[in-house]
């Protein structure tokens, strides 16, 4: 599959031929719901915690008789009844991350990637690379190419200007090739792409 090439500047930088085996497959959106879980998941925290019965601070000491005192029976004042006691199935500090196997994470990449290039929301860019660091000059830029809502995706390495002057624009991510994921790429809408990115995912996803 070929597709235009653009500078930063908005101009015509020739074409590139994507890999069909990566661009241009069946999406599947089954794995897309996956891989979106499996890392929502991950960034779970998992801290809730309460104190069961036998973590609360106090005496073991039965506090009354057993009988004869008309109360209710008690082995100690820790029980999830009593004003301070423990909790009875209460959350615990744990993970939620769940497992994936590495096709299904591969397959909804590639899912995503031919998704936005079937829908005409794919960008290739000659390159990321800023003269200065003022969001101001960056975000006249990305109006210019009509872009308001996008994960921009540059080589292994950021360039330092870009990735400040980009920093403060709502709706724009930028990433480095080796942390594009299928949520960032579904949570905007375009996807721009430099010609290393292309590289890069390319070597990272081919079969």
């Amino acid at each position: 599959m070929k597709i235009a090439v653009k500078t930063l500047e908005n101009k015509a930088a020739g074409d590139i031929e994507l890999d069909d085996n990566v661009f241009a497959i069946e999406p599947n959106v089954n794995t897309i719901h996956q891989m979106v879980v499996y890392q929502q998941d991950k960034r779970r925290g998992g801290n809730a915690k309460a104190k069961a019965r036998h973590e609360i601070t106090g005496t073991g000491k039965k506090p009354h008789a057993q009988k004869g005192t008309g109360r209710a029976r008690a082995g100690d004042l820790k029980r999830n009844i009593d004003r301070g006691g423990g909790v009875v199935h209460g959350p615990q500090v744990r993970s939620h991350a769940t497992d994936l196997p590495k096709r299904i994470k591969r397959l909804a990449m590639k899912s995503v990637l031919s998704v936005k290039a079937s829908q005409g929301k794919l960008i290739i860019l000659e390159d990321a690379k800023a003269r200065d660091h003022k969001t101001k000059s960056m975000a006249a830029t990305l109006t210019k190419m009509e872009i308001t809502s996008a994960v921009i995706v540059g080589g292994k390495e950021l360039d330092a200007n870009f990735a400040r002057g980009c920093a403060n624009i709502p709706h724009i991510d930028v990433l480095p090739s080796q942390g594009a994921n299928v949520y960032d790429m579904m949570r905007r809408d375009t996807l721009v792409l430099t010609k290393d990115a292309v590289a890069d995912l390319t070597e990272r996803l081919k079969d």
